[in-house]
C-alpha cells in the first residue's frame, strides 16, 4: 500500500534530521584532530560530488546564474557564517548543549519576518519569541555558569541562519535547489581555501573517509528537506520534525562523547522546543 504525501513528507524530514545530526556528531569527533577551517574546506569539496550529480540529472537547463544575484549574495554569506559557527560549536561544546541554543531559529524567522517580510504577528507569537529567549537564558545561566566562545557561536550560528531562511521565504520559490545548494559551498571553499595553508595538519585515510561522509550527508540532508517541504500539506507539519535532533544529539552524546546534558540543559531546551511549536501551531491556524 503506498503511503499518503503527509506520511513521506514526514517520513523525508525525520530522515534528514537523522542526517543532519549523524553529519554534526562526525564534525565533533573530527574537531578533535583540526581546525574548523579545513573541516569545513574538505567538507564543501567533498559536497561538490553529490552536488554534481544532481545538476547533471537536472533537467533544468537554465544555467547556474541566481535570479536574484544580491539576496543570494547576502544568503551565501549568511549561511557561510552560521554554517562556520555551529561546527565550531559543535566541535567544543556537548551537542546537546548546542541543540538547545540553535534551536532558537524557528522563533528568531518569526521576529525577523515582521521588519524584513512585512508579516503581521500577533501578540501571542512575541510572547512565544520572548519565553523562547529565556529559554535560552536558562541553558545559558549568565552569571552563574562562565559563557564560552562555543556558546557566542551557536547563537550566532542561530542568528545567521534565520536571516537565510527569511532570504528563503522570499527567493526558494524563484530559485533552482542546486543553485541555492551550490553558492554557499563555493563560498565555503573560497574563503577557507585562503585560511587553509596556515592551519592544515594532515588528514589520516580515516579522517579523509569521515569528511566525505560528511559532505554527502550534508546533501543529502537538504535533498531531504526540499523533499518533505514540497510534499507536505503545509510547513506545521514539517517544521516541528527539527526538535527531534535532541533526542539523536542525548545518544550521539553518551555513546561517543560521555556527554550528559544537565537538568538545566533539558529545562531550557523544552522551554525553547514548546515556544517553537507554539509558533508553528499558530501559523497554521493563521493559514
Amino acid at each position: 500500500m503506498l503511503l499518503s504525501r503527509s506520511s513521506r513528507a514526514y517520513g523525508f524530514a525525520l530522515l534528514s534530521f537523522v542526517f543532519f545530526s549523524t553529519h554534526d556528531a562526525i564534525i565533533k569527533a573530527l574537531g578533535e584532530g583540526m581546525t574548523v577551517v579545513q573541516i569545513v574546506f574538505f567538507g564543501s569539496m567533498f559536497s561538490l560530488i553529490p552536488m554534481s550529480i544532481i545538476a547533471a540529472l537536472d533537467k533544468d537547463k537554465s544555467g547556474f546564474m541566481p535570479r536574484h544575484p544580491w539576496l543570494m549574495g547576502i544568503r551565501t554569506l549568511l549561511v557561510l557564517v552560521s554554517l562556520t559557527s555551529a561546527f565550531y560549536a559543535f566541535t567544543v561544546l556537548p551537542l546537546s548543549e548546542v541543540y538547545a541554543l540553535l534551536f532558537i531559529t524557528p522563533l528568531l524567522i518569526t521576529a525577523w519576518s515582521v521588519p524584513l517580510l512585512g508579516e503581521h504577528v500577533g501578540l501571542p507569537r512575541w510572547v512565544a519569541v520572548v519565553v523562547g529567549l529565556a529559554g535560552v537564558l536558562v541553558v545559558l545561566r549568565p552569571g552563574i555558569v562562565a559563557l564560552e566562545p562555543g556558546h557566542f557561536a551557536a547563537l550566532t550560528s542561530a542568528l545567521g541562519a534565520s536571516l537565510a531562511m527569511v532570504i528563503m521565504r522570499k527567493i526558494g520559490n524563484q530559485e533552482r535547489s542546486v543553485v541555492l545548494m551550490l553558492f554557499p559551498a563555493l563560498a565555503a571553499i573560497v574563503t577557507m581555501g585562503v585560511m587553509l595553508p596556515s592551519v592544515f595538519v594532515p588528514m589520516s585515510l580515516g579522517q579523509t573517509g569521515a569528511l566525505a561522509v560528511v559532505g554527502v550527508l550534508f546533501i543529502g540532508a537538504q535533498l531531504c528537506v526540499i523533499t518533505a517541504y514540497r510534499l507536505a500539506p503545509s510547513v506545521a507539519l514539517i517544521a516541528p520534525v527539527q526538535y527531534t535532533q535532541i533526542l539523536w544529539a542525548t545518544l550521539y552524546g553518551a555513546l561517543f562523547f560521555d556527554e550528559f546534558p544537565d537538568i538545566w540543559v533539558a529545562v531550557g531546551a523544552a522551554i525553547i522546543i514548546g515556544s517553537g511549536l507554539f509558533v508553528v501551531w499558530r501559523e497554521s491556524r493563521a493559514k
